[in-house]
């Protein structure tokens, strides 16, 4: 399964994106090590939706992010 996600921080910056696994992928954000997030502290899941291929999430990640 694959998980399209929006994160907040604590400053209400968010952030759009999809991952196999959206426990290891919070981590990285909250820890720095994503590009795009590590400026922002305390990042938490705002919302998910499941997908059964990647396809499918990088197709709607797409659209969220328009």
């Amino acid at each position: 399964m694959y998980t399209v996600y929006v994160i907040e921080d604590e400053n209400s910056l968010r952030y759009i994106g999809q991952t196999e696994n959206i426990d290891k992928r919070l981590e990285e954000h909250n820890s720095g090590l994503s590009f795009y997030t590590k400026r922002g502290k305390n990042w938490k899941i705002i919302y998910t939706e499941e997908h059964s291929t990647r396809s499918e999430s990088m197709r709607r990640e797409k659209y969220l992010k328009s």
